[in-house]
């Protein structure tokens, strides 16, 4: 989602620019329609503020053969009062593959539904746009507990340690934390050798930040109540009429 330096919505205005220098808001008398454009880096060259129709056209930067338009969500939207905000725009792909690198995004009048004296497009600054896929292989700090088990560190996504583990029914961080306080040597044996006790305690104290939330399960025997976790570590418990807290249960938890 594209937004400005301080994170806010992107917002078109329409001013007047007088021969003495000075912006002040246009005063329009109807609603125009806008369309949101993206640019070469070097349009336009140094201080040249004053181009054709035809050479704004000719450097409006279109999508690759085969590949959805570059800009998705609001990009059509219509000025009342000479303001128009931009509330839901984002790119489709990255600018790697343009000369420059670049990108520009410029707002223009749609063609054909404004007759009045010309309105000259806005441009942003030219900025490179990354490609999000990265996003999708990275470790999450902290985890959350539904999180595919491949997030914590030392296991790779797809990798050895991600299919043994997957394999013995541990597909999330929920599972590995679960299983690491119920059973941590039958989770040591599913790693196997291949993880040392550096990799270990690496794993396990990435594992250890993940959020719980405030969700109890409920254990309930002829004279005892359990608290657990998500984790299924014992947080409370009420065993013949007397509460016990986690910090007098160190025996419970792993």
């Amino acid at each position: 989602k594209i937004t400005d330096i301080e994170n806010n919505p992107l917002q078109i205005v329409v001013v007047e620019t007088r021969s003495s220098g000075r912006i002040t808001p246009a005063n329009l008398s109807q609603p125009i329609k806008i369309l949101m454009v993206v640019l070469d880096w070097d349009f336009p060259s140094g201080d040249h503020d004053d181009w054709s129709q035809e050479e704004f056209e000719s450097n409006i930067v279109k999508e690759r053969i085969g590949k959805q338009p570059l800009l998705t969500g609001d990009v059509n939207v219509t000025i009342r009062n000479g303001v128009a905000p931009v509330e839901d725009i984002e790119f489709t792909d990255n600018s790697s593959w343009i000369r420059s690198r670049k990108f520009k995004i410029s707002a223009k009048v749609a063609q054909g539904n404004y007759h009045g004296v010309r309105i000259c497009e806005a441009i942003t600054e030219a900025f490179v746009v990354k490609d999000h896929r990265g996003e999708l292989y990275k470790k999450h700090h902290p985890q959350m507990l539904e999180d595919e088990v491949w997030r914590l560190e030392k296991i790779g996504r797809s990798g050895t340690f991600y299919k043994k583990l997957t394999a013995s029914g541990i597909k999330t961080v929920q599972d590995f934390l679960k299983m690491s306080i119920v059973e941590p040597q039958k989770l040591r044996r599913i790693l196997g050798t291949g993880m040392s006790e550096k990799m270990w305690e690496a794993t396990i104290k990435h594992a250890r930040t993940c959020i719980m939330g405030n969700k109890l399960y409920i254990f309930r025997g002829p004279n005892s109540i359990i608290f657990l976790n998500p984790i299924c570590q014992v947080v409370r418990a009420t065993i013949n009429g007397q509460t016990f807290l986690t910090r007098d249960l160190p025996n419970l938890n792993g």
